[in-house]
């Protein structure tokens, strides 16, 4: 089994699912993980594209089978290596949708904000206010929607931890990069905190940044950043460009 990816929101949800599974039992030892530098344009090679059309990370090579999107790894290692993490039968249904959900709502939302906040430089002002308010505001509103989720319970789910708050925790760790203030939701920030404990998430972190540089990057990571992130963010030169 292969894994390509990068330290990024998307990419830290496998490789936090797959250190979750390691202590829920599942050795995966055959599992080999791939870096791929962004910032390089590695996911616009040849060889990657063959793997993803869509010239995104992660991608999931497991034997003849190729499963690209987060949330779909997310799932299929799920299923492929049972636990808690995502529960049998139809309680998976308690899970599923805010999966689906983090995929369709969060990471656009908070990706979006990130992007015009600290990525477009090359717009105007009065080109990015609209995107800003539209998607800072998106962003506050879905913050209040997973507070209200955890009114009467510690995990997006319930009592138990799940692969809910596993595709939600990079793109909502990153409020401060992404200038979205959520700090007027200390459920959020409790949940955060209640995350980010477990050994298994700092592991999961841990891939592709130094262990110091995990809860607070170096100037020049964030350079780096924010150099890959006007790469990834610039629009193709053309409609069909691969």
């Amino acid at each position: 089994m292969d894994l390509w990816t990068s330290p990024t929101p998307n990419g830290w949800k496998v490789t936090i699912l797959i250190e979750e599974l390691r202590e829920a039992g599942h050795a995966l030892s055959d599992l080999r993980i791939h870096t791929v530098n962004l910032a390089q344009g590695e996911h616009k090679t040849e060889a990657f594209t063959d793997r993803n059309p869509n010239q995104k990370i992660p991608v999931l090579q497991d034997g003849s089978r190729s499963v690209i999107e987060s949330c779909a790894i997310l799932q299929y290692l799920a299923e492929r290596f049972p636990s808690p993490l995502l529960p049998a039968g139809e309680k998976r249904w308690d899970v599923l949708p805010w999966v689906y959900w983090q995929a369709a709502n969060v990471g656009p939302a908070f990706g979006n904000k990130l992007s015009y906040t600290r990525y477009m430089d090359d717009l105007p002002d009065s080109a990015k206010a609209h995107p800003l308010e539209r998607f800072g505001t998106e962003s506050l509103r879905l913050t209040s929607v997973i507070d209200y989720q955890l009114k009467t319970h510690p995990f997006m789910c319930g009592h138990d931890f799940t692969i809910a708050d596993i595709a939600l925790f990079p793109w909502i760790r990153g409020y401060k990069w992404s200038k979205v203030d959520i700090t007027g939701w200390p459920r959020v920030l409790d949940w955060l905190g209640r995350v980010r404990e477990r050994p298994g998430v700092e592991r999961g972190l841990a891939h592709g940044v130094p262990k110091s540089e995990i809860d607070r990057w170096s100037r020049e990571r964030k350079k780096a950043y924010a150099k890959g992130g006007q790469i990834i963010a610039a629009t193709p030169k053309k409609k069909n460009d691969l």
